[in-house]
């Protein structure tokens, strides 16, 4: 009855547009004067739960992907996609997904991604000649890459909560987030083929060498954030600080970057930090209420009723999730429910690292649709135009998304690969 009461509760504060941190803490704070824990005991909660030292890569990748940004590294990969695609009918689609792919290996956030690229990919796409509901759909779907594609934040969430490797984590986040690409890019050359007119051009030669020398110092990044984390160098957190560094070098090279951009980037940096952070101190205390109330115990006896199937365990955490991230942020969901759900998975021998995957693609197919859908309010911003409109132009990218998430989740080898062959 406590817990029916304290979900009913948080449910009740989201509906009124609370915010997540607040309306999962008030209940909970509730819960903890009727049941006659002190406040103290929450206020350590809290604290304990974002000081971790993994947590800390998380404002510094966080501030990785908005200086990328401010400092013109998408405006460059865009040139060179565009400079390398020229011949290829509908070429404008396929820049986007492939701009994305490129950011998503600085960024690790869906909304850094759709608040930088879709300011210059939308308004390109349109002005070609492409519907608009088709070009910010294809935006805002690509833009799921970069919370999947290391260095992804949500995998360090995920990996300091699990305690598993966020080496091995970020291994067998690329295969995947390569297949949503490729997933996008099919479902591109159907639509070409169907909406003949997007000619190609003529390549450039000296433009492509232009955009090739223009995009190789920016593709450095991945290789010290990668590189660095899985040749065993320097942990994540440590990684991500270099990649702040190289982003602000690079910025002082192409001149980009100047005390004003260095004060903007700090201060975004830390509005996006302290709301995470927040959720995670909720999460917290809700993780806690949760563990006296035995909740794990009484969900392993519900699932393990109902299925002994891995594939159907996971196929039920799909369906938790993707309901889950359309109401609650997703580092809330990763925070409350793999406490709970980690070691169930263990239980049907589901290996932890890929669990991880498939709970992350899941959850990102949030972001995407009303009513919290943070991408959808993102997009709706840059352009200018309604939500609806944004959420109509997404619905038909969705099915390629979940296509790829159902071979993740039904075909582990295709995440576990990577990280098996790098040695963790």
């Amino acid at each position: 009855m406590e817990l029916l009461l304290l979900f009913l509760g948080i449910l009740l504060l989201l509906f009124l547009r609370v915010p997540v941190a607040f309306a999962i803490m008030g209940p909970c704070l509730a819960y903890f004067a009727a049941t006659g824990l002190s406040t103290g005991m929450a206020l350590k909660i809290v604290f304990d739960s974002v000081n971790s030292f993994p947590l800390l890569a998380v404002p510094l990748f966080i501030f990785v992907g908005i200086t990328a940004n401010k400092v013109g590294i998408a405006d460059r990969l865009f040139e060179f996609c565009l400079a390398a695609m020229a011949r290829v009918p509908g070429n404008l689609a396929y820049v986007n997904v492939g701009t994305s792919v490129g950011f998503a290996w600085m960024s690790g956030s869906a909304l850094a991604d759709a608040a930088g690229l879709g300011k210059v990919q939308v308004p390109a796409m349109t002005k070609a000649g492409y519907p608009f509901r088709f070009a910010s759909g294809l935006t805002a779907s690509s833009a799921l890459i970069s919370p999947v594609m290391p260095p992804s934040i949500p995998a360090v969430i995920f990996a300091a909560v699990g305690t598993i490797s966020t080496g091995a984590l970020f291994a067998a986040s690329v295969i995947p987030a390569l297949l949503m690409a490729l997933g996008l890019c099919v479902y591109i050359a159907i639509w070409v083929r169907k909406h003949p007119g997007f000619e190609s051009q003529a390549f450039d030669p000296a433009r492509f060498r232009r955009a090739t020398l223009n995009v190789l110092a920016p593709l450095g990044a991945p290789i010290v954030i990668l590189g660095g984390i899985m040749g065993g160098f320097f942990t994540p957190t440590e990684a991500a600080g270099i990649a702040g560094l190289y982003m602000v070098i690079l910025g002082l090279i192409y001149g980009t970057i100047s005390w004003r951009v260095l004060w903007d980037a700090a201060k975004e940096t830390v509005f996006l930090t302290g709301g995470i952070m927040l959720i995670i101190g909720a999460a917290g205390m809700l993780g806690r209420v949760l563990a006296q109330e035995q909740a794990a115990q009484a969900m392993a006896r519900l699932i393990t009723g109902m299925t002994d199937s891995p594939l159907l365990f996971l196929l039920l955490v799909i369906a938790l999730m993707v309901i889950l991230g359309m109401f609650i942020d997703a580092t809330a969901v990763i925070l409350v429910t793999v406490p709970v759900l980690l070691p169930l998975s263990a239980t049907f021998d589901v290996d932890p690292v890929h669990f991880g995957v498939v709970m992350i693609i899941s959850l990102m197919l949030g972001l995407l649709t009303p009513p919290v859908g943070s991408v959808l309010y993102v997009m709706s911003s840059v352009t200018g135009r309604p939500v609806d409109e944004i959420f109509r132009g997404i619905i038909p990218f969705l099915v390629p998304m979940v296509i790829v998430l159902l071979i993740v989740t039904a075909f582990p080898d295709v995440v576990m690969f990577l990280p098996r062959l790098l040695g963790f």
